[in-house]
């Protein structure tokens, strides 16, 4: 479990790209996410990182060559070299200025796409408070299940409907069984809602039957995006028994276009947090260096603004607000040593979902389907406008930011989309 810090964390660097020392700025010198980018008319997706407001293309700059999984399948130690060299060179004062600036793009002018190819994707339920939440809205009087403190519970998605931030979001239809009804119907759904999440980025592979173990996972792991799994929650509940999601998940689901490192997160690492009373895990998935330091301080939001607010000029509102080291009952380390505890093979580019990551309170709700209490409770916009659902035109932005003292902030930037009428 690598937590090191070295000169690239130092909060005083700064940059020759003057955007990257702005202090709200999502990717200043300190963070160098890695991604994808093509410019207007190119067929092919080139290697970047983000710095500021610009990406630097990796391949031009010759950082790297023009494999495209090049990246995820380096080793912790060369993903570390290669963010130093980084570092080095965009730093002030860096001899590399002349023979960089061109190879910088502003990120308003280029196409961020998906930052990988994904073979597979899982989707966990790390959120304990999600997990209780919307337990209580279906089994008030037994909302966690027993399980759910001994196994990370996942479900296996579908990687071919993961879309890139800014892709529009289809109203999907599916079979709902009203209330009362003797038969179900095919339908749009009119509960469509989000999830507010973060998706882990599977690096170095595992062999079929060859599992990973808790003190090796983050070899394994890339590093993390946004991720937003929206959900139509009234195709859910008649189709998921007794074997999970189907058509209510496997619609859309968008991700971030950045990969923000392990080791641009090292000094946001904090203590796993679980209540005292909780039996312990069992061995494979429990270790002191996990525990001590497995859990990331990452604050999360969600936004949402209307086509009402976007003709009137208003600003996005923030819907809930949480944090991933508050809301997450197992660390990312645990995710990928169970997944392939029965010998699972996973891939350079594979997506683990965390789940809707929800704090405590109720404004701090990952989802709709906990902030309007099931659809009773319509949430009340600035506008005037009110929302149990999301309607169409309504978009969503997630936004991600890692914070502590003595460290420089860094970002994940935007997770976007716009819901459409199925086409």
């Amino acid at each position: 479990m690598s937590c090191a810090l070295d000169a690239t964390h130092d909060p005083a660097l700064t940059s020759w790209v003057e955007s990257a020392n702005a202090p709200d700025a999502d990717f200043p010198i300190q963070n160098l996410p890695l991604g994808r980018f093509r410019r207007p008319g190119d067929s092919a997706w080139r290697l970047a990182t983000a710095i500021g407001g610009q990406v630097l293309d990796l391949q031009a700059a010759g950082f790297v060559g023009h494999a495209d999984m090049s990246l995820l399948l380096q080793q912790p130690a060369e993903r570390q070299a290669l963010r130093a060299a980084l570092s080095a060179a965009l730093a002030a004062g860096s001899p590399e200025r002349t023979r960089l600036a061109p190879c910088l793009h502003a990120q308003s002018e280029v196409e961020l796409g998906l930052p990988c190819d994904t073979r597979d994707y899982t989707d966990f339920y790390v959120g304990i408070h999600h997990a209780t939440a919307v337990g209580k809205l279906f089994r008030p009087d037994n909302p966690l299940l027993p399980n759910y403190r001994w196994v990370p519970i996942g479900y296996h998605g579908r990687a071919s409907t993961l879309i890139a931030s800014g892709e529009p979001v289809y109203r999907p239809q599916g079979q709902v069984m009203a209330p009362g009804a003797a038969r179900p119907e095919l339908r749009a759904t009119q509960r469509l809602d989000i999830e507010l999440e973060l998706g882990v980025i599977v690096g170095q592979p595992n062999l079929r039957g060859q599992a990973v173990r808790l003190g090796e996972a983050e070899a394994h792991i890339a590093g993390l995006t946004l991720l937003n799994d929206w959900s139509a929650r009234d195709i859910q509940p008649w189709e998921y028994q007794p074997l999970g999601p189907f058509l209510s998940k496997n619609f859309a689901t968008t991700l971030s276009p950045w990969i923000v490192t392990l080791e641009a997160l090292a000094p946001f690492r904090r203590a796993l947090q679980r209540p005292a009373e909780d039996p312990p895990s069992l061995d494979y998935l429990d270790s002191d260096a996990n525990r001590q330091r497995g859990a990331f301080d990452i604050t999360l939001e969600a936004w949402i603004d209307t086509p009402a607010m976007r003709a009137a000029g208003a600003p996005m509102h923030c819907l809930a607000r949480s944090n991933f080291a508050n809301a997450a009952y197992w660390t990312i380390a645990q995710l990928v040593t169970h997944h392939t505890v029965n010998g699972c093979a996973l891939a350079a580019g594979d997506v683990l979902g965390t789940g809707t990551l929800s704090g405590p309170q109720p404004d701090q709700a990952g989802s709709l389907l906990e902030l309007t209490q099931g659809g009773q409770q319509p949430i009340t916009l600035p506008s005037g406008e009110t929302r149990t659902f999301l309607q169409d035109g309504d978009r969503i932005t997630l936004r991600a930011h890692a914070s502590a003292p003595g460290a420089r902030r860094i970002g994940f930037g935007a997770c976007v989309g716009t819901v459409v009428e199925r086409c």
